[in-house]
C-alpha cells in the first residue's frame, strides 16, 4: 500500500485524503499538457493564445487570463488576448514602463505574484474585471531572452498557501507560449519573404510579358496585341491558334500576366504529351488508392490553378472520351478526382491552344461541336512567321540577345544573314528561327553572324518568299532575296494529305523523320496518318 504524502493539516484535504498541494500539481500537471497540445495544434497564433487562456480557466482554474505583446514601434505593452466573462473584447489600452503591474515588468522583467490584488496600490485595474479579494500572477515572455510580451491570470480562489506553485505554473506556461511566438515569426518571417519574393517574380513576369515587349510591328501581330491586351481584362475563355512555334504560349502568358488574376497562379498542361489515362489524373488529381502508385492524393492542375489561369496546350489532341469530362468542368466549374466521389469546385479562367483545323475536326466527328464552341469564345489566330517577313529581323534581334545572354557574349547579324533569313518559309515558325540562330551562333568565331553561318537542316535550301524591304534598307524591284527551289511539301497548292504523303515519301516512310520535315512531333504526324487516311508503305 502506497503511503499517502506527508503536509501540514491545514492543507490536508479530509474529502480525498490527499495534501492539497499534491492534488493542485496533479491539477496543473494536466493542464500544462493541454496548454501543450494547443500551441502544437496551429500556427495561428491569435487563435492559439486565446485557447490557451480557455483552456487556464477551464483547466487550472486560473480566471481572467489575458497575455499583453509589446508593440513592436511604441514599446508599450498592448492587450492582445482575453478570456474574461466580464469584458465584452478587446479593450483599447496600453501599458507603458512602469505603469501599473505590467508596467512594472516591462520596465523590468519578472514574476510578480500578489495574494491580494487590493493590497497593492499600484494595481491599476484598468480592465475593470479582476476581483479585489483575489490573487494575480503575471510573468513576462521572453523569446530569445528578449521581453516580447506578458501573461496574466488570476486564481479563482482567494489565497490558500499555494500561489508559488501556481506561479511557478504560469511561469512555465510562458515559456511555452513563448517558444511558440518565436515560432510564428520565423513562419511569418518567412511568409513575408515568400510574399516579396513573389511580388518581386509577378512583376518581373509582367514586365518581361507585357505587350509593350511583345515583339512584331507587323499590321497583323499589332491586332493580335491588341485583342489580347483587351481580353486580358476579363475571365473570358480565349483560344489561341497557330502553327506550332508562332508563339502560342507567349501569348497565354502576357494574358495572365496582366489580367486581374495575375497574382495568383499560372498553370500550364501540353495535352498532346500525355496518355488520357494520366491526362485525367494530371488536370482533376487523384484520391489515395485510386490506382497503382497512387499512394497519396494529389491535386490536379484545375485545383491548383484555382483562382487563376489554367492553359490547356494542343487541346485538339485529347480523345472524344475525354472531351466529354473536360466540357463539365468548363459548363459547371466542378469535378470528381480519380477515385474519389466529392465534388470539387474551382473558379478557373481557361486559355486553350492548338494547331488543328478545329472546324475541320467538328466535320469529321473527332472534335465536339459543344466544347469547339465552349472554347472558342474569344479565338486568336496567330500567324505563321512566312507571313510576317517584315518582323523576322525585330525577332531575331531579340532572339540573338537571349542566345547571347547564354553564351555571355555580344552577337550580330550581317544584312546578308538577313536577308537569308527572310528567304526562308520557315515551317517551323519562330520556334525554328530560334533553333537557326543558336545553330549559327555555335558557329560563330567571333559573334558576327554572316549568310554562310545560315544553315537549315539537312543542308536543303527552301524556296525564296516576297518580302518588303527592311528599315534603312532601299526596296528592290523584286522584292525578294534568291534561294534554291522548294521541295514539293512546300508547293501552297497542296492540300493538308498530299503534303504529309509528299514529307513521308521524302522521309523514306520514317514518320519521324517526316515530323520533322513538317515541323510537326512523331504523335501529331501519327495522328494525322490515321485521320487522313494515309496507308503507310513499307520499304
Amino acid at each position: 500500500m502506497t503511503d499517502l504524502p506527508i503536509c501540514p493539516p491545514r492543507e490536508h484535504n479530509p474529502h480525498t485524503g490527499y495534501c492539497r498541494s499534491h492534488e493542485l500539481n496533479q491539477l496543473l500537471l494536466g493542464a500544462l499538457y493541454a496548454v501543450s497540445r494547443v500551441l502544437s495544434r496551429s500556427l495561428d497564433f491569435n487563435e492559439t493564445l486565446r485557447e490557451v487562456l480557455r483552456v487556464l480557466h477551464d483547466e487550472a482554474a486560473l480566471t481572467r487570463g489575458l497575455i499583453s505583446v509589446v508593440h513592436p514601434t511604441r514599446g508599450n505593452l498592448v492587450i492582445h488576448a482575453l478570456h474574461a466573462p466580464e469584458s465584452a473584447g478587446l479593450p483599447p489600452i496600453e501599458y507603458g514602463p512602469g505603469e501599473g503591474i505590467l508596467g512594472l515588468i516591462l520596465e523590468k522583467p519578472r514574476t510578480i505574484k500578489l495574494a491580494r490584488v487590493s493590497d497593492e496600490p499600484r494595481f491599476l485595474n484598468r480592465l475593470g474585471i479582476y476581483r479585489p479579494e483575489l490573487p494575480f500572477i503575471a510573468t513576462p515572455i521572453r523569446v530569445g531572452g528578449h521581453l516580447k510580451g506578458i501573461l496574466a491570470v488570476q486564481p479563482e480562489t482567494p489565497e490558500d498557501g499555494l500561489l508559488d506553485e501556481r506561479a511557478q505554473f504560469v511561469e512555465m506556461v510562458a515559456n511555452l507560449i513563448g517558444q511558440s511566438l518565436r515560432l510564428a515569426l520565423e513562419v511569418e518571417q518567412e511568409k513575408s519573404s515568400l510574399r516579396e519574393e513573389c511580388d518581386s517574380l509577378r512583376r518581373s513576369m509582367r514586365h518581361q510579358y507585357g505587350f509593350e515587349n511583345m515583339v512584331g510591328r507587323s499590321a497583323v501581330m499589332r491586332r493580335v496585341f491588341e485583342q489580347a491586351r483587351l481580353v486580358a481584362r476579363w475571365n473570358t475563355t480565349v483560344l489561341i491558334r497557330g502553327e506550332t512555334g508562332t508563339g502560342k504560349e507567349l501569348i497565354a502568358n502576357a494574358i495572365h500576366y496582366n489580367s486581374p488574376r495575375a497574382r495568383n497562379a499560372f498553370v500550364k498542361l501540353n495535352c498532346a504529351a500525355l496518355p488520357e489515362n494520366l491526362l485525367e489524373s494530371e488536370l482533376f488529381g487523384h484520391e489515395r488508392g485510386a490506382f497503382t502508385g497512387a499512394v497519396e492524393g494529389r491535386k490536379g492542375r484545375f485545383e491548383q490553378a484555382s483562382g487563376g489561369t489554367l492553359f490547356l496546350d494542343e487541346i485538339g489532341e485529347v480523345s472524344a472520351a475525354f472531351q466529354a469530362k473536360l466540357l463539365r468542368v468548363l459548363q459547371e466549374g466542378e469535378f470528381e478526382r480519380v477515385g474519389g466521389s466529392r465534388t470539387i469546385k474551382v473558379d478557373v479562367r481557361i486559355i486553350a491552344a492548338t494547331h488543328r483545323d478545329l472546324e475541320t475536326a467538328v466535320e469529321m466527328g473527332d472534335f465536339r461541336e459543344d466544347l469547339f464552341y465552349r472554347l472558342n469564345v474569344m479565338p486568336l489566330n496567330l500567324p505563321p512567321l512566312r507571313e510576317r517577313i517584315e518582323d523576322i529581323p525585330e525577332i531575331a534581334r531579340h532572339l540573338l540577345g537571349k542566345i547571347g545572354d547564354n553564351q555571355r557574349r555580344k552577337l550580330a547579324l550581317s544584312e546578308l544573314a538577313l536577308h537569308r533569313l527572310a528567304a526562308h518559309p520557315w515551317p517551323g515558325n519562330v520556334r525554328e528561327l530560334e533553333n537557326c540562330l543558336e545553330r549559327a551562333a555555335v558557329l560563330s568565331e567571333d559573334g558576327r553572324i554572316d549568310a554562310d553561318q545560315i544553315r537549315f537542316p539537312g543542308g536543303r535550301e527552301r524556296r525564296s518568299v516576297p518580302r518588303p524591304a527592311f528599315a534603312g534598307e532601299p526596296a528592290t524591284a523584286a522584292g525578294a532575296s534568291p534561294a534554291a527551289a522548294s521541295p514539293a511539301l512546300d508547293d501552297p497548292a497542296l492540300s493538308e494529305r498530299e503534303r504529309v504523303i509528299a514529307a513521308l515519301e521524302q522521309a523514306g516512310w520514317v514518320q519521324a523523320k517526316a515530323a520533322r520535315l513538317l515541323g510537326m512531333t512523331p504523335r501529331q504526324i501519327a495522328y494525322r496518318v490515321q485521320t487522313l487516311n494515309i496507308e503507310m508503305k513499307q520499304l
